[in-house]
């Protein structure tokens, strides 16, 4: 089975750097396929804290692409990457080589109905992307009961990174 594989073994990083790289990525790309075997792409801010789960959420909308297709077929695949400079190539332009750090995870979602779990999530979404100046006037999630989050296990995790090329 190829899911999982990297063909590029020089690229190759470890898990212990593919966990790191998960943890400050910024938008994980996610990819589900509908009924029809039809992929659908869509990006996500997320919580990942090490280990075997990841987490996201939708918000009220009950029926939307990614919704439907994991309802149906849980199984996805999530990118995370982040791109540098284009190095030039020596003689020719084929040659030139982006710099690049990317991970790319196969799981299954699993629906996460619990108030407290939600709370966590916001606590830790807000920790990662706000800005700890913030104040609000009031505290707690009043709208949780509207947020669909989920619990992305993560059955295989690889990751690649490649420096470019220095001449």
């Amino acid at each position: 089975m190829m899911r999982g594989t990297i063909q590029n073994k020089r690229v190759e990083i470890s898990q212990e750097e593919a966990q790191h790289f998960l943890k400050v990525g910024q938008v994980a790309h996610v990819a589900t396929v509908d009924e029809e075997g039809f992929p659908y792409v869509i990006p996500f801010v997320y919580v990942y804290e090490g280990e075997d789960k990841l987490y996201l959420h939708i918000g009220n909308i009950r029926e939307s692409h990614f919704w439907s297709n994991i309802k149906q077929n849980p199984k996805i695949c999530i990118e995370v990457s982040e791109m540098g400079d284009l190095h030039p190539g020596k003689k020719y332009a084929c040659q030139s080589a982006l710099v690049y750090q990317s991970v790319v995870l196969f799981g299954q979602v699993v629906r996460i109905e619990e108030e407290s779990k939600k709370e966590w999530f916001f606590d830790a979404l807000l920790e990662k992307y706000g800005n700890p100046a913030w104040t609000f006037e009031k505290e707690g999630y009043p709208i949780l009961p509207k947020i669909e989050l989920f619990e992305v296990q993560i059955e295989k995790l690889t990751g690649k990174i490649n420096h470019g090329m220095y001449h």
